[in-house]
């Protein structure tokens, strides 16, 4: 899974009002989540997810690894493009966005404009 680590110092307020110098810290993880879009040549048709561990997102589907679902109908599926480093419920209103619109040429400038993603990641970003 990807991830960033956060160091973040723990502070008292002093009795003056006044913060003093952090005396310890604590560390968390915070996981990464990525919007996906692959592509199968043998269906000529384009899949997207938003998933928190791409890599094994992507060999899940390579896989067939839920039979019932539309990417077990192929097995040729490919990285067409992502959007990495972002927190899971952005993700989530990029996917959705991007499936709303429902076009081939969306998802294909997508991965030719790099600032429509950029766009997106600034509309959609959330704090939590």
């Amino acid at each position: 899974m990807k991830y960033a680590q956060v160091l973040v110092p723990i502070v008292r307020h002093g009795e003056s009002g006044g913060i003093q110098v952090p005396q310890s810290y604590f560390l968390f993880s915070i996981f990464m989540a990525s919007v996906y879009i692959i592509f199968s040549k043998k269906l000529g048709k384009y899949y997207i997810g938003s998933c928190l561990d791409l890599d094994s997102r992507l060999i899940e589907h390579i896989i067939g690894k839920f039979s019932s679902s539309y990417t077990s109908k192929a097995e040729d599926w490919v990285l067409f493009y992502s959007i990495n480093h972002l927190n899971e419920k952005t993700a989530r209103k990029i996917e959705e966005h991007i499936k709303s619109m429902k076009s081939r040429v969306y998802i294909q400038n997508l991965a030719k404009y790099p600032e429509i993603s950029q766009k997106l990641i600034e509309k959609y970003s959330t704090k939590d």
